[in-house]
């Protein structure tokens, strides 16, 4: 079979293995892109609250259900679906009814939250413009499970575009695909929030780094600063940490060639150019500061009174969270050997565009970072770190095999064309 045929059928499985988790995916903050998508498409503030309860109680029930089914005390008792479902709505519509009587009926968002806490996630529009139109033609429930398995598969096919710009095997390629569907890349990208997007546009600007490194210079700056642009709207942070560190890697190596390559004068430029346009608007559109987001952090999503002195105790937390980050990857340290296998594999095989890598790699520890809590779904907030093993392994396999030179490509034709045009390298 040609590649793209190959391409479609990894997708296709994976799509198909998604079917096992329809509901229940969601986590404390998915309820706020959902109400915030169906609030887009013109319901009321107690209408988009009332679907996304019942999307997000009947996803609890659901879990219940399944967790009582293999529970070896519990497993033949009454199915708790009604009882659990009935707690859930009585729950949350609790908390909206309170918030819409004391008048928090302002923004796009229904109230489950405080107007501070909720501002956070008044200036992601990116995610929820994408739910729009599913969740009104396929309802709240498919909706959101087709919209996560799209965005999904995108970031599969994405992964395998860079390995074939790069003049990689369709079989090498392939393995990327692979990796980013069964790693955490995958899982994570079909919760229903920002996460997979950020995977989807990140692994869009490192096409586009592959593009400039292979030749293709101009088209290689225009997709950086297409991707660039659309994570200011996904997540405006994710756009600032990736120009920064895309800026950060041409500097470095600018120095140490001591000459700038066409490639990184382009993405170099491309990336100050962004880091100062994020600045820039997210000040015009007067988006939480970073200090606004440290207070969320210290105070339990301002749920207590802020803090009087935030810096000295956030910079006290994140040296115990690293410290403690550690030991836990010490005892599993998978990731970290994924990181490490990963990064030779880039930096032995493609060493001009291996610095890109790293640096899109580098935003999910900078991510991690900027929220230093161990208990908040840390998995998902260095997600971006595992693009390293997704791209580098399987130029990692590429060196171990020498399968590059009998599937190298030609730049210009780095699709899903299944024709290969070898070239010199």
């Amino acid at each position: 079979m040609r590649p793209r045929t190959w391409v479609l059928a990894l997708a296709a499985v994976f799509a198909l293995l998604q079917l096992a988790g329809v509901t229940g995916r969601d986590t404390p903050d998915s309820k706020n892109y959902v109400s915030y998508a169906l609030s887009l498409r013109g319901d009321g503030k107690r209408e988009a609250a009332g679907a996304t309860i019942d999307w997000v109680c009947a996803g609890r029930a659901s879990i219940a259900q399944r967790k009582q089914s293999v529970d070896v005390l519990r497993f033949h008792a009454p199915d708790p679906t009604a009882r659990v479902t009935e707690r859930c709505r009585g729950e949350l519509w609790r908390v909206v009814d309170e918030r819409l009587r004391a008048g928090q009926t302002g923004g796009h968002i229904a109230p489950f939250a405080s107007e501070r806490f909720t501002r956070i996630f008044e200036v992601r529009p990116g995610y929820p413009v994408l739910l729009v139109p599913f969740v009104t033609v396929f309802g709240v429930t498919w909706g959101v499970w087709l919209t996560s398995v799209l965005v999904a598969v995108a970031g599969g096919v994405l992964a395998f575009l860079v390995l074939r710009t790069l003049g990689a095997s369709p079989v090498v390629a392939l393995t990327g695909q692979a990796l980013f569907y069964v790693l955490p890349c995958g899982t994570t990208a079909m919760r229903p929030m920002t996460e997979g997007l950020m995977l989807a546009l990140t692994l869009a600007a490192l096409w586009g780094c592959a593009l400039a490194v292979e030749g293709r210079g101009r088209a290689g700056a225009a997709l950086v600063g297409g991707s660039l642009v659309l994570l200011f709207t996904v997540k405006h942070s994710q756009a600032m940490f990736l120009a920064v560190c895309l800026a950060g890697v041409c500097a470095v190596t600018a120095v140490r060639r001591r000459r700038l390559d066409r490639p990184q004068l382009l993405i170099g430029s491309v990336a100050v150019g962004g880091a100062l346009a994020t600045v820039v608007a997210a000040s015009l559109l007067r988006y939480p500061s970073t200090s606004e987001s440290v207070q969320d952090l210290l105070t339990h999503h301002f749920r207590r009174p802020d803090r009087a002195r935030p810096w000295p105790e956030f910079l006290h937390l994140e040296v115990n969270f690293w410290v403690e980050w550690l030991r836990r990857q010490f005892w599993e340290p998978l990731f970290l050997t994924a990181l490490v296998a990963g990064a030779w594999g880039a930096v032995r095989q493609r060493p001009a565009f291996a610095g890109f890598l790293l640096a899109a790699a580098a935003t999910g520890f900078l991510t991690h970072a900027a929220h230093p809590d161990i208990t908040i779904w840390g998995d998902r907030l260095i997600v971006l770190a595992w693009l390293l093993p997704v791209i580098g392994l399987p130029l990692l396999l590429e060196r171990m095999t020498g399968a590059r030179a009998a599937g190298a490509v030609a730049a210009p034709s780095p699709g899903l064309s299944g024709r290969d045009t070898p070239v010199t390298r």
